[in-house]
């Protein structure tokens, strides 16, 4: 069946946003609207006839209204096959009324359980059973049934049904069925998620916490891209809902061309960089990799600072910024032929999207994105094992891997092991040096001076390379910087390479069998040498 005409609808709602300028809609093309308890009286205030749940199945709710809608003449209505003759007939014999519509929506479990001090009572109190019944119903049937889960899809339906004589066409029920077994399967996970077991720890397991023993995500409708990574590949982009972050993937695009499969990984790259700093910061990103960062007591000049770093590199590079982008900012960008991909903020002026669209000549194409604003006491910044939130998910060939997200450093040790102990200002570039290697891909060296990156050595095959690479890309902006290492230093030549350069001090995990020779080394040139104890491999 193509289309069905709407004669009868079912509505049992916990969010009753709309419902009743919806149930109006439906009356006037003649639908009769039938509801249970609290909804029922809701309709009925707004003007809505509406005839009880109770009177249809001839029972009444009990149990503080868990039995309701558990009834042959509710899921008979709903799961009847209407031109299957038995169907109809044992239909008529038992007097169940056929339901073309259902409206519902679910008790708020995740709400619930998200409030402080919330019990397993409560919440196993707000775990919804006939809704999600009767959605499944409605769904499985949906060659006779719309169900409908999302106010945001009301006005939509009564379009539909103002173009066609009060029918729903099969495309909009197979659409509607899809996101009503979407969200049963979602409310399940986020029950599972709350009871669930978690993945046996390894014998010597050291990690603390506990993950799930099943992986299940739920995204948002996804985005099809220009092409993948490469040209010849496909790709799409999905969202998380509510997220609540100020992140890449929800950042409004403001100015300039769609994003691409390799920007968003940039601009997240890019942004997560800046969001370790609380003075305001500026990072340079190419391909995942910082050309530059630096924090200063203004945006401008920390723009400026971290474009220093490697600006032959920063040519068509990713911008981002933990500050609004400002107007001052935009024309500081439009002084020089630099050319950025992708700028991305938390917050944008207007003015800084017209100077940069209008006075550089890449600028109409440079994506401008305006994140939410930045807060650091944000739920995000502790342990969440949802993915997207406190944990990553990252794939394979024939499987997913989930780990936590390496956020804070607030419980890493910083152990002087050498004779020179780093002055303050020392220890302040070190601790900016260690923010920064952490999002450089591994091996990573990170050469900085003055809370800005002169030189970074990234994703290479062994360390001393790294550090090579970084003392070339530094040149004599090496002499007085800091080093950070991803990793500890499993031979004494990057500390002998780091004196060569120039460095007065660096930051590592420590934890070589040779750590002993690494410390000597660095006794021997007068290097001041800190252990954090926690490595930060980005691979």
């Amino acid at each position: 069946m193509d289309e069905i005409k709407i004669g009868r609808a079912l509505f049992s709602l916990t969010d009753k946003r709309g419902s009743v300028e919806f149930a109006l809609g439906l009356a006037r093309h003649g639908v009769e609207i039938i509801s249970t308890g609290g909804t029922a009286s809701h309709l009925r205030d707004g003007g809505v006839t509406v005839t009880d749940v109770s009177q249809v199945t001839g029972f009444p709710e009990i149990m503080g209204g868990r039995i309701k809608t558990l009834h042959p003449a509710v899921h008979g209505g709903l799961l009847a096959v209407r031109d299957d003759p038995t169907h109809r007939r044992e239909a008529e014999e038992a007097r169940i009324d056929f339901i073309d519509l259902l409206v519902v929506n679910l008790y708020a479990f995740e709400e619930t359980v998200a409030r402080d001090g919330v019990t397993r009572d409560e919440a196993m109190e707000n775990v919804d059973i006939g809704g999600p019944a009767m959605i499944r119903s409605a769904a499985k049937n949906h060659r006779y049934v719309a169900v409908v889960v999302d106010p945001a899809r009301y006005g939509e339906i009564l379009a539909e049904m103002e173009e066609s004589g009060g029918s729903l066409g099969l495309k909009t029920r197979e659409s509607l069925a899809a996101v009503a077994f979407a969200l049963t399967a979602s409310y399940d996970r986020a029950i599972t998620r709350y009871l669930e077991t978690t993945v046996p720890a390894s014998e010597g397991d050291s990690t603390e916490g506990e993950l799930p023993a099943e992986l299940a995500i739920r995204t948002e409708p996804g985005t099809i891209l220009r092409y993948g990574e490469n040209p010849h590949l496909r790709a799409a982009f999905y969202t998380l809902p509510g997220s609540g972050e100020s992140c890449a993937a929800s950042a409004e695009l403001l100015n300039g061309k769609a994003l691409s499969y390799n920007n968003i990984i940039d601009i997240d790259a890019a942004y997560e960089l800046v969001k370790e700093f609380d003075d305001p910061g500026a990072a340079v990103i190419k391909h995942t990799n910082p050309c530059g960062a630096a924090t200063s007591s203004d945006i401008v000049q920390a723009y400026r600072d971290a474009l220093e770093g490697d600006p032959l590199s920063a040519f068509g590079g990713i911008l981002a910024l933990n500050r609004p982008f400002t107007g001052e900012l935009a024309e500081e960008v439009a002084t020089k032929e630099r050319f950025f991909e992708a700028i991305i903020a938390p917050g944008c002026d207007a003015d800084a999207v017209a100077v940069v669209s209008k006075k550089v000549k890449w600028g109409r194409n440079c994506r401008i994105l305006a994140a939410a604003p930045l807060d650091r006491e944000q739920a995000v910044f502790k342990k969440n094992t949802e993915p997207g939130r406190g944990t990553t998910v990252r794939s394979v060939v024939g499987g997913f891997i989930l780990q936590d997200r390496d956020l804070g450093f607030e419980d890493e040790k910083f152990e002087i092991v050498t004779q020179a102990v780093p002055d303050d200002d020392l220890k302040a570039s070190l601790l900016f040096a260690w923010k920064v290697v952490k999002h450089v891909k591994s091996n990573a060296i990170v050469l900085a001076r003055d809370m800005r990156v002169v030189g970074v050595g990234a994703g290479q095959m062994s360390r001393i390379d790294s550090t090579m690479i970084a003392g070339r890309k530094a040149g004599e902006k090496a002499k007085g910087s800091v080093l950070g290492s991803d990793a500890f230093f499993p031979f004494r030549d990057c500390v002998d390479m780091a004196s060569d350069l120039g460095v007065r001090a660096i930051i590592q995990p420590g934890g070589s069998v040779r750590d002993k020779e690494s410390i000597a080394a660095a006794d021997e040139h007068g290097i001041a040498m800190v252990f954090t104890g926690r490595r930060h491999f980005r691979h």
